[in-house]
């Protein structure tokens, strides 16, 4: 590879050849949105997040900035901004990573194995400690309220300050937020 910016658009054209829904923001290839399944045989099997990548001038040199979009019930995932605690991401990238490990192996791996020591949601943290089964239903609550397959694809909250809401999407983002009346 010659450059960072020629390795950026072969791991997104590899990410895109591996079946990942992704989405551009913006006409750039270091912003986009990539959805993601949970694994099988966890708790959050069924679930489909819409993650924000946002890839550093630096890629691959430098790891790029992972957060989910809609809410996730994880110790390791803050609730609120979406953020991802990963050590691999954080601390320990290498050039050797590519997006697919991403979302293949890294994700994957927080989402099977989360580290309740090293908590970005101290609730989740303690909750999965204390009672792992009470903790795995919160997970699948959360799965069914914010993670179906609709709500990967609805429109973010966040808008930079130069775009502004149409009626219809304001109308739709305040539904998607609700969720589903208590019969």
């Amino acid at each position: 590879m010659s450059s960072p910016s020629k390795r950026r658009e072969m791991d997104l054209m590899k990410l895109m050849m591996s079946d990942y829904k992704v989405e551009m923001i913006n006409d750039g290839v270091q912003e986009f949105y990539v959805e993601f399944h949970g694994p099988k045989d966890s708790p959050y099997q069924g679930g489909v997040w819409r993650i924000r990548v946002e890839l550093p001038d630096a890629y691959p040199y430098k790891s790029p900035s992972i957060g989910f979009i809609n809410k996730m019930y994880h110790p390791n995932v803050d609730e609120m901004s979406g953020s991802v605690c990963l050590d691999v991401i954080n601390q320990t990238w290498s050039p050797m990573f590519d997006l697919v490990n991403v979302f293949e192996v890294f994700l994957p791996q927080l989402l099977l194995y989360p580290n309740p020591s090293d908590p970005l949601n101290g609730e989740a943290a303690a909750l999965m400690m204390r009672d792992r089964a009470a903790y795995e239903r919160k997970v699948k609550e959360y799965c069914e309220k914010y993670a179906k397959p609709e709500d990967a694809g609805a429109v973010p909250e966040e808008k930079s300050s130069d775009e502004e809401l149409s009626e219809d999407e304001y109308a739709s983002s305040d539904e998607a937020m609700v969720g589903q009346p208590d019969p």
